[in-house]
């Protein structure tokens, strides 16, 4: 009788799927707070990405194993056909848990840049797109008061 890797392997996936999900909550948590170009997040959704690519590289060597005994005979690892298709469940199950991870993240990050190139700042609306800013004012600081005094005006 030959080894059956498959437990080994879907405890790996457990365990990686488990970290995943923390980490998952965590990018949430920080993107509702944090600002876009924050170093943070950043870090959080770079964490994610390469947790989920890993656990990417793992269901395929379970697929794999999935295949395998599939192709070889259940019998030949002393398993019944209801194992197997339980087996190939649990891989669709993880595989719709990650698309579903990286389909947020991408979602996220896409909703965002088309966001950044619809709407001016309010500089460029009040002083016209064809008017750039001077360098001193570019600054987030100096931006944030020209709006604030703008904003008493308009009271």
């Amino acid at each position: 009788m030959s080894t059956d890797p498959y437990d080994a392997v879907q405890q790996e996936i457990q365990t990686s799927l488990q970290t995943a999900s923390t980490l998952r909550a965590s990018y949430l948590r920080i993107r509702s707070t944090a600002r876009e170009d924050s170093e943070e997040l950043g870090w959080a959704r770079n964490e994610l990405k390469a947790t989920l690519a890993a656990l990417d590289a793992d269901l395929e060597d379970l697929e794999e194993s999935v295949k395998i005994v599939e192709t070889t005979g259940a019998r030949m690892f002393g398993l019944e056909e209801s194992e197997v298709i339980e087996r190939r469940r649990y891989v669709g199950h993880v595989r719709h848990e990650l698309e579903s991870m990286r389909a947020e993240i991408e979602s996220e990050a896409e909703s965002r840049t088309r966001l950044k190139s619809q709407v001016r700042p309010p500089a460029e609306i009040s002083r016209g797109a064809s008017q750039p800013l001077p360098a001193d004012e570019r600054d987030e600081q100096s931006e944030w008061a020209r709006q604030e005094q703008q904003a008493s005006f308009t009271v």
